[in-house]
């Protein structure tokens, strides 16, 4: 299988590569060159009324394939995502900017493993069944949808990409794919990869765009049944204004404002090196990122100044490059922003106590996205910086005398996605874990995952829940039978 990326990426609908409709394409920007190295399908409605007719074709034969077929195509796909992982990975960092050590050791083998999971979990999907004594029984069906959206972020491609599409097409559904119009290029070789696999054309089809001509006909087309989304909060409120009052189901995963909360009876060294992982990792740019640490007063100075050491320590430069722990800002829009975040949080009187700068490198990566890992402090609760969701390498410090006040802080925000706990009192851990308005808690580690859980969060971080059963029962819809005895 040729692995090769062209300059202009096409569609895949019904099996075949194909140009926008519209002939029209977006440039593809490299984030640590700052060049142009690609381009993109700037597809439209009519795009994506190709790709439903297609995935409505074939979705009468795939929703009836059994199962054991559908897990060997979809083990398939993973099989092979393995197999090219160094291509995808080295691909996956030019298109991103996130470190290439960093692509091969979470994003790929994360992306396999979403196939390789749902491609199991199928096999062992079941249904109830209630009696009704002497009377009835019932038993629940669970069916594929038919057509869904699955529209996917840019910080991390594959892996999220991924993490919608294999429980979609576990479930035997017919998908019409959107990956980021900033990072499609693991998406395109995913094509391929599902078409190498096996997967029957129509079955998935990825259509290249930007969000308000092609994300918005995906939501719109009255053919696609549900939608599953990943992204801002912003586009979440527009994607649910559109698809509530045609009655699609919506699964939602949205912002996040991440508080670690760190207790003195901390495991202090795993702690200091899980909250730098958790504050920077792909540069800051995933929605789990801890980005506001709340501090016990009592070690509140130890830990700014051992953390603010450590951060000045990670190396910032060019993503290829496995001695750079931090990479390029995804983009220069997103750049842009962050930069304007931090001048924000100068404004509003805080202290920057490392970082707070743009890079500029030289040599290729001269006209690259580099930002500093930014820590800073004196910002209260209220203010636009802790707020507001920056998504990026910037965290802000704030110290708390009691648990009351650490659980004060750690709410104080419309968001409700990830927190972070560090204490050695278990009893402490279980008593704020239930308190925390978050969908997800990891107690004195993070971003451990079992992909049998829920995930997603409360409050303006999102509607519904992924992983595990909870995804498979989204891309389904319940049917109960009752029987009469006779």
């Amino acid at each position: 299988m040729n692995l090769t990326i062209p300059y202009q990426l096409e569609n895949f609908i019904g099996g075949n590569f194909t140009a926008p409709l519209s002939g029209m394409f977006l440039n593809n920007v490299n984030p640590a060159t700052g060049e142009v190295y690609g381009q993109i399908p700037n597809s439209n409605d009519k795009d994506v009324e190709q790709a439903v007719a297609a995935a409505q074709k074939a979705f009468p034969a795939w929703s009836v394939t059994p199962a054991e077929k559908r897990f060997t195509i979809l083990n398939s796909i993973a099989d092979l995502i393995d197999t090219h992982l160094n291509e995808l990975a080295e691909a996956e960092t030019i298109d991103n900017g996130k470190p290439l050590w960093l692509s091969k050791v979470m994003d790929m083998p994360r992306a396999s493993s979403n196939f390789r999971f749902f491609a199991t979990g199928l096999m062992h999907f079941a249904t109830d069944s209630h009696a009704m004594e002497d009377t009835a029984i019932n038993y629940t069906l669970r069916q594929p949808i038919g057509v869904v959206g699955c529209i996917s972020p840019w910080n991390l491609p594959l892996y999220l990409f991924t993490w919608k599409i294999a429980p979609a097409l576990a479930a035997g559904n017919c998908v019409i794919a959107k990956p980021s119009e900033v990072t499609p290029v693991t998406a395109f070789l995913l094509a391929k990869i599902c078409k190498e696999a096996g997967l029957p054309d129509g079955v998935l089809n990825i259509v290249h765009g930007d969000g308000p001509n092609c994300g918005e006909a995906i939501v719109k087309h009255p053919g696609i049944k549900a939608i599953s989304f990943t992204g801002s909060t912003r586009a979440g409120a527009q994607i649910a204004s559109v698809a509530a009052p045609m009655f699609k189901k919506l699964s939602l995963e949205l912002g996040g404002k991440n508080p670690a909360i760190i207790f003195s009876d901390c495991n202090w060294e795993l702690m200091l090196k899980e909250t730098i992982r958790s504050s920077f990792t792909n540069q800051g740019q995933i929605c789990l990122c801890t980005s506001r640490l709340l501090i016990e007063r009592t070690i509140y100075d130890k830990f700014k100044t051992a953390f603010a050491e450590k951060v000045q320590q990670l190396t910032v430069g060019d993503p290829m490059n496995d001695n750079n722990r931090q990479g390029a800002i995804v983009s220069k829009v997103h750049f842009e922003k962050i930069m304007r975040c931090i001048e924000t949080a100068k404004q509003e009187g805080g202290t920057i106590l490392c970082g707070g700068t743009a890079i500029t490198l030289t040599g290729k990566n001269a006209n690259g996205y580099f930002i500093t890992p930014t820590v800073i402090e004196n910002l209260g609760p209220a203010t636009q910086t802790n707020q507001e969701e920056i998504f990026g390498p910037v965290v802000t410090l704030q110290p708390f005398d009691t648990v009351e006040e650490a659980l004060q802080l750690a709410n104080a925000t419309q968001y409700g996605l990830a927190t972070t706990i560090w204490t050695q009192d278990i009893n402490k851990a279980h008593t704020i874990s239930a308190q925390v308005q978050s969908g997800i808690i990891w107690v004195n580690c993070w971003l451990v995952r079992d992909l049998r859980t829920p995930f997603g969060g409360v409050k303006n971080s999102g509607v519904g829940r992924e992983g595990g059963w909870e995804a498979l029962r989204f891309f389904t819809e319940p049917k109960n039978i009752c029987i009469a005895l006779a």
